[in-house]
């Protein structure tokens, strides 16, 4: 059974997911492309042989052939657009963050679960292998029991000012560090409890002009008594710097990947070598094997490996860092609910 699927946003990321539907998932069948530009659907639909475009994704839900959605829409429009699909009785793949609010959230989550239908949220390096990887070797034992966790998140440049305003995209924190967030509650195996966050605007004053911050560390406690610690960063000018560490009671394990091509160049100025130059590149085949994942699990009829609730719990560590960055102390995770 091929399973025929429509894409809801035709910008960067919904051209990614369309290039792996296209090229990786043989059981998939991409047939239809929706964009509120026109234009930018019809370019999507040519450049990947798709017959059915539509400029409103609501159209695109209606076409009775479709039985699931990917979800690539700005981030503070996912959660209407779930609901949607949930009604229209698609399953969904949704890129991250889930929403903006915890209400928000919920009121997804209880679409789809309403619907009967599936749900997974864009968590992709949990499908990275050195990721995967490291999981398996935590729940074998072989760092015995994780203490510590640390992460850094570094984009080579900065986003758009657009963009980086909270009501678009949540901010540096919630939105940057949602990966860390949710890298941290599943390596861990416990849920972020308390966040202690410092952040500032050190690097791209204009950013401030739109409310946000480029740089951030963010402490986290777990509820099982581990702790952590995240950085963010927009400026890391070499490159896209993603780095993870799991420190445990019998050793570590640390999952990094800065150097794109396996060349190192010696001369009489130095030793050096290339990075990898951004998220496309580091996790190309996350992206695909997510989007593999996904297909399975509705072909299969599972629960997808990242669910609604998970992308709700990333999003409650967000909004609660961001709340300890403005409000200049330690916020429980738990006050976020009230």
């Amino acid at each position: 059974m091929s399973v025929r699927i429509g894409l809801i946003g035709a910008g960067r990321m919904g051209m990614t997911f369309a290039h792996h539907l296209v090229n990786s998932v043989a059981e998939a069948e991409l047939a239809a492309i929706a964009d509120a530009h026109g234009k930018t659907a019809a370019n999507a639909a040519a450049q990947f042989g798709v017959e059915s475009t539509y400029s409103d994704y609501r159209s695109l839900l209606e076409q009775k052939d479709i039985q699931a959605v990917v979800i690539a829409t700005p981030t503070n429009t996912h959660p209407e657009v779930i609901r949607a699909s949930a009604v229209a009785g698609k399953h969904i793949f949704c890129e991250k963050p889930l929403a903006l609010s915890l209400p928000e959230c919920d009121a997804a989550i209880a679409a789809v679960n309403s619907a009967g239908v599936k749900l997974q949220l864009g968590f992709m390096r949990r499908f990275d292998a050195g990721y995967a990887g490291a999981k398996k070797k935590i729940e074998q034992g072989v760092i015995g029991k994780p203490v510590m966790f640390k992460s850094t998140g570094r984009d080579p440049k900065r986003t758009s000012l657009e963009f980086a305003r909270r009501e678009n995209s949540g901010g540096l924190i919630a939105d940057m560090a949602a990966h860390d967030f949710d890298l941290a509650r599943w390596l861990m195996g416990s849920e972020v409890a308390q966040v202690s966050s410092e952040g500032g605007c050190l690097v791209y004053p204009e950013l401030s002009q739109a409310g946000d911050i480029d740089n951030a560390v963010i402490n986290l406690k777990f509820a099982n008594g581990a702790i952590g610690n995240v950085d963010v960063s927009r400026n890391a000018v070499y490159g896209y710097d993603i780095r993870t560490e799991v420190l445990g009671s019998e050793g570590s394990l640390i999952i990094s990947k800065i150097r794109q091509t396996p060349i190192l160049v010696l001369t009489r100025a130095g030793v050096t070598h290339d990075t990898v130059p951004y998220f496309m590149e580091r996790f190309a085949e996350a992206y695909a094997a997510e989007i593999r994942d996904f297909v399975a699990c509705i072909r299969e009829d599972r629960e997808p490996a990242v669910t609604g609730q998970d992308g709700r719990c990333a999003a409650a560590i967000g909004i609660a860092a961001t709340r300890s960055l403005d409000e200049g102390r330690p916020v429980k995770v738990s006050e976020v609910e009230q």
